[in-house]
């Protein structure tokens, strides 16, 4: 039998004693170190659902990788454990997946609609239809509801609060079911943009979860290591190092653990039986790549021109541009590509945007009298970054295409 290409990656000994998902955010651990307190909160509030009687709602904030969607998915599991009757009904939707009114109604009612004919369908109905479809499942018997809603600002921003005032109201026009909503958000303001009625009835409760530091990290990665690893193949080093690097960012524990994950499937390559420091400096650089190829992908076309022209200068060794100039390249390559070309008060909007995104570098330089301009340079892998760019259709004119050198005039 003719050996295929991955026989020498099939035959090297694997580092993880477990399945790697266990180093994935959408693990649910049976522990969940230093969220603890924030579980007995949630729990403490959700309890009177197994009495049969609606808890009050709870609006959960924090960062990206704080635990908040692990720690209302264990409470999801707690309730599993807890409740023979089958009363509390436990749902979870993701606002950035479901992000329309009509989808999020549908998606509830359909839990409740066994026979598959009957179910709501994805589009056709008005939406004060499917609402009065789901009041009528949910009436149907004695329970109580209680509706998660991740990422409950993208919901809001893209289609305003309607959703939301529908589903607080829902308690007034049912009269055995009861319902209670949990908010999670990663933006602290958002409850500025929602009408004053929402915003109070929604916030009966507030949660914060604050940012993971070092300590804690280590804490989360031990535990989650000493599952996923033969002894010895996570050493305390490596562990407190990934700790560390997560926590100078932000505290993001799905980080840490992407980071981890990535390192071990390094050293395994690599015929390592044990995560050493290179390692995991590899793994941090290529999930630095992988993040910046990603926003790179994801930009609109004008943006992608004018991230290619900065990094062609860059590449005949114009590094530190001005605006002028940014827009001066911009400008060929869009006659070559036949893009129409913006004004160049948008162009400096759209470098400013790319410098949030950390993508360049932007910063304004005072020449006294001589007024003052932005200095800008690329902050990504110039070939990495290219490649991408060359990769759009829309961009196949400038494939292979080089400035020529200009001379600068002091």
């Amino acid at each position: 039998m003719e050996e295929s290409i991955f026989q020498p990656y099939l035959a090297t000994k694997s580092i993880f004693r477990m399945d790697r998902e266990i180093l994935r955010p959408s693990y649910i651990p049976d522990k969940l170190p230093h969220r603890e307190d924030h579980i007995e909160q949630l729990a403490q509030i959700l309890a009177q659902a197994l009495k049969g009687e609606r808890p009050s709602n709870v609006l959960i904030f924090g960062k990206t990788g704080t635990g908040k969607t692990a720690v209302v998915k264990y409470i999801e599991n707690e309730f599993r454990k807890a409740d023979a009757a089958r009363m509390v009904h436990y749902l979870y939707m993701n606002c950035e997946i479901v992000d329309t009114p009509y989808g999020v109604l549908q998606g509830i009612g359909n839990r409740f609609i066994e026979n598959f004919n009957q179910r709501i369908p994805f589009t056709g109905l008005s939406t004060d239809r499917v609402y009065n479809l789901l009041v009528e499942k949910l009436d149907e018997e004695k329970r109580v509801v209680i509706i998660v809603l991740d990422e409950i600002d993208k919901i809001v921003l893209k289609n305003g609060d309607d959703i939301l005032y529908q589903l607080l109201k829902i308690n007034d026009d049912l009269s055995r079911a009861r319902v209670s909503l949990i908010g999670i958000s990663n933006d602290l303001k958002f409850t500025e943009y929602l009408d004053p009625r929402v915003r109070s009835r929604l916030s009966d409760e507030k949660m914060v979860f604050p940012p993971y530091n070092a300590e804690e990290l280590r804490d989360i990665l031990t535990e989650r290591a000493r599952l996923a690893f033969d002894n010895g193949a996570a050493p305390e080093a490596a562990l407190s190092l990934i700790a560390a690097l997560a926590a100078q960012e932000h505290g993001d524990a799905r980080r840490a653990l992407d980071l981890l994950r990535v390192s071990a499937e390094l050293a395994e390559r690599n015929g390592d039986d044990r995560i050493a420091e290179e390692h995991v400096q590899r793994a941090k650089n290529k999930i630095e790549l992988d993040t910046v190829i990603e926003a790179v992908k994801s930009l609109p076309t004008q943006s992608k021109l004018i991230l290619l022209g900065i990094l062609l200068n860059e590449e005949v060794g114009n590094t530190k541009l001005t605006t002028g100039e940014v827009y001066t390249t911009y400008r060929e390559l869009c006659r070559r590509t036949g893009i129409s070309p913006l004004t160049q008060r948008r162009v400096t909007d759209l470098i400013s945007e790319l410098d949030m995104l950390g993508l360049v570098h932007a910063r304004v330089r005072s020449f006294g009298r001589g007024g003052r301009t932005k200095e800008i340079q690329a902050s990504v892998p110039l070939l990495d970054v290219k490649k991408v760019l060359e990769k759009d259709e829309l961009l196949a004119e400038v494939r292979g295409y080089r400035l020529k050198v200009q001379t600068t005039l002091i």
